[in-house]
């Protein structure tokens, strides 16, 4: 249940969790490396967020379900301890099987973590501090996002294997499970009527409800699309050095770390929709100025840009849905968490037109999901 008095000791190593919720942004890293180590095509190498975020959609639910019963912490602990296993297995054999094995493992972990971490957060503060945690929450796992690829190249460089970063990423998975095990934490109950499978596959009859989870679909290939994606992109199109080219994506979270501070800032101001629509546009335009980009410069502030622009979108769905139909929260929130699968089908749909075509044309798979985005942006403000 909520604390009437903020503890650090209890909100501490749940807040760490969101750190270790960044780690699946790791699949950039991973394609990028694995595609030169093994010489593997654009398709082969998109099996890597496949093997990530297929387990958004088959266990999201599931996973609800299953804390029902056990209890958010320990769900947790389970993410987390299945991720450390994701990052240690592929650092032990690395071939492009034990990677895609590890990087299942990881999608496992990080969905137990995505479903638990939110709800167990809400537990630890008190009521009228749960949204400025939950914005602390994003920021702090866009620090991990952003750090990845810097700790990549450092070990790359330095020590001759990029793989280290999955060590150090996997031991401070074990500390923070430790760390919240020996936590004492009282969580609140649910004492309403369980959300089930059935209840949020019947959810998705209602046309909002589907058009917006078909939004966080759209949003999360958008976000795993340019993470995996981008390095590739400036290396052969803009002709940029494979280093620089890696570290470039960490200017794209470091936009969406730095959007979600300005995101709480502006919402006091304007409204939930008109900035859903602000941001909407603001990632179309980004996106395509990318795919033009004249120059090393003028692409990698794009990138930053781009996630500045999208920071904020995922938010805005989640609380305008959950707004519509607040007694559904249960059901929408594993609806959402499920929609987070986007970024297991996008990325292989671009591969796919990339071996068919070019890298910039894959690209233009990113501008119809921010097409999509824009209209649902303009569809509840006329509802």
């Amino acid at each position: 249940m909520n604390q009437s008095k903020l503890s650090i000791k209890y909100v501490t190593p749940v807040l760490i969790s969101f750190f270790a919720m960044s780690f699946c942004d790791l699949v950039g890293i991973g394609v990028d490396n694995a595609k030169a180590d093994f010489e593997l095509s654009n398709t082969l190498a998109q099996l890597i967020p496949l093997a990530v975020f297929a387990w958004f959609f088959i266990l999201s639910v599931p996973v609800g379900i299953l804390q029902d019963r056990i209890g958010k912490k320990n769900m947790l602990n389970i993410g987390m301890l299945f991720t450390s296993l994701g990052l240690f297995l592929p650092f032990v054999v690395y071939t492009f099987t034990s990677l895609l094995i590890g990087f299942a493992f990881l999608g496992i972990g990080n969905t137990i973590i995505q479903v638990s971490a939110n709800p167990l957060l809400i537990d630890v503060v008190p009521s009228n501090r749960g949204s400025s945690f939950l914005s602390l929450s994003q920021f702090i796992k866009a620090i991990g996002s952003m750090i990845a690829p810097y700790l990549a190249a450092y070990f790359a460089s330095h020590y001759g294997d990029w793989k280290l970063v999955l060590l150090v990423f996997g031991a401070i998975s074990i500390a923070s499970a430790l760390w919240l095990h020996f936590s004492k934490i009282e969580e609140s109950k649910n004492e309403g009527e369980k959300a089930s499978l059935v209840s949020c596959l019947k959810l998705l009859g209602n046309g909002y409800i589907a058009l917006m989870v078909l939004g966080i679909f759209f949003l999360v290939g958008i976000d795993v699309g340019v993470n995996a994606f981008s390095g590739q992109f400036l290396m052969d199109h803009i002709r940029v050095d494979a280093e620089p080219a890696k570290l470039g994506r960490s200017l794209y979270f470091f936009g969406k770390m730095l959007g979600t501070f300005l995101g709480a800032l502006l919402l006091l101001r304007i409204a939930a929709r008109k900035f859903l629509i602000i941001s909407a546009i603001v990632n179309l335009i980004t996106i395509l100025a990318f795919i033009w980009s004249p120059s090393q410069t003028i692409a990698l502030v794009l990138m930053f840009a781009i996630g500045l622009g999208a920071s904020n979108i995922f938010p805005l769905i989640f609380s305008i849905t959950i707004d519509k139909m607040p007694k559904r929260a249960n059901e929408i929130s594993g609806l959402m968490i499920m929609a987070v699968s986007g970024g297991a089908f996008i990325p292989p749909l671009m591969g796919k037109v990339a071996d068919y075509t070019s890298i910039l044309e894959a690209l233009f798979v990113l501008v119809f999901c921010a097409i999509y985005l824009l209209v649902l942006s303009l569809y509840p403000s006329k509802k």
